[in-house]
């Protein structure tokens, strides 16, 4: 089982890090969709915004994780037949997905402590606040939030249509590098 990724291809890790980062951010975005027209008496009321919060935390864990993992493991090489703009615009398109994960993610983080409390994290684990009480930081926060979840959603789409392109119309290697390792090197 290949761990690392090559010249050629991603490896496991890389692979299954983005398809769960993937899935992740979209149930976190849908769930926090859904929860904000959520009345004081729904069931789901705190419960909805608890599991939104724990699932955030443990996704910035994976973040960070997977942006030391980048660093270990460099990206396979572009694929030959790909001109410089979209090599580039690639580039510039992955490096906006992780600043806009971290900023949602740490948007997020602040919204839920900015009265000093701490987040408990499926009740295995509690974050605390590192600001302690700061006025009007939970809607500054909750503002950068909105906005950022928004460009994420929009960017991934723009990056799934790419990938999409790349397989049906370009007929590449580009979508089959990310859902299954490839086993040479170049």
């Amino acid at each position: 089982m290949q761990i690392r990724n090559t010249s050629a291809g991603y490896g496991w890790f890389a692979i299954i890090a983005h398809w769960v980062v993937a899935l992740t951010v979209l149930g976190l975005f849908g769930l926090g969709f859904w929860m904000v027209d959520l009345s004081y008496y729904d069931v789901w009321y705190r419960r909805g915004p608890d599991i939104h919060r724990s699932i955030g935390i443990l996704l910035f864990a994976l973040m960070v994780f997977r942006l030391l993992w980048k660093f270990i493991a460099a990206s396979p090489d572009p694929i030959p037949a790909h001109r410089r703009w979209e090599v580039l615009s690639a580039r510039a398109a992955h490096g906006l997905l992780y600043v806009l994960i971290f900023v949602a993610l740490v948007s997020g983080y602040l919204i839920s402590t900015a009265d000093g409390s701490s987040i408990s994290v499926f009740g295995w684990f509690d974050v605390p606040s590192v600001t302690g009480q700061i006025k009007g930081l939970e809607d500054s926060a909750g503002l950068v939030h909105y906005w950022s979840t928004w460009a994420l959603v929009g960017l991934a789409v723009v990056h799934a249509a790419g990938a999409l392109k790349h397989h049906f119309i370009d007929r590449d290697e580009t979508l089959r590098r990310m859902i299954c390792p490839t086993r040479k090197d170049n």
